[in-house]
């Protein structure tokens, strides 16, 4: 059975919950208390020396990032509609994941850690102000890239990349941020009637 470290505040543990939740996949969830500086004590550093969740343990293997987690869990369940094994079909899949980490991510990041979750005296509206730039970049090129399909790679079933977009904006939500309108919004209503995804999202956006 799969141990995994996780907070359910963090976008990054709710794409791997979500996964692990709908294949079925048995494992045993252990909360770091973020809020309480567990992710800095020895003994969780012992596991990940980042300091971040989630975190996989397999056996002999501990597995960091989460993304590395999901491409992992695909190829060792054989999750094709996750991650399909056609190379041109993953290479999609693969641009979107990655976008959606080094692009969505930090954006996504700056907007909430200094909306929600740091110190009043700490957050920097400069870095607020920024992510909101960069995210009117992306949201056009996700719009675009949906167009008449219901999943971000053009599969008939959402892939890991979904999630990876998904939980982001998700995360958005926690800082007053909906889609407004057009595919996004579609699409991210599909992503919420999967249960296992819905089962995931912040008390605060259960009935949004």
């Amino acid at each position: 059975m799969y141990t995994l470290y996780f907070h359910p505040y963090s976008q990054h543990s709710r794409r791997v919950v979500t996964l692990l939740d709908a294949c079925r996949l048995p494992y045993e969830p252990r909360l770091v208390s973020l809020e309480t500086g567990e992710h800095m004590s020895d003994a969780y550093l012992a596991i990940n020396p980042n300091h971040q969740v989630p975190t996989l343990v397999d056996g002999d293997l501990v597995l960091h990032e989460s993304t590395a987690i999901l491409r992992y869990l695909c190829n060792r369940h054989r999750l094709d509609d996750w991650y399909p094994t056609g190379l041109a079909r993953r290479a999609i899949v693969d641009q979107w994941t990655d976008w959606g980490q080094s692009r969505m991510a930090p954006a996504v990041r700056d907007i909430v850690y200094n909306s929600v979750f740091a110190a009043e005296a700490e957050r920097s509206l400069t870095a607020i102000a920024h992510g909101k730039t960069v995210l009117g970049e992306l949201v056009p090129l996700m719009e675009t890239a949906l167009g008449e399909a219901n999943w971000i790679a053009g599969t008939p079933e959402p892939t890991i990349a979904d999630l990876v977009l998904g939980s982001n904006i998700t995360q958005l939500g926690l800082a007053g941020w909906r889609p407004s309108g057009g595919r996004i919004k579609a699409w991210y209503a599909r992503l919420c009637e999967m249960k296992a995804f819905a089962d995931t999202l912040p008390v605060e956006l259960e009935a949004v």
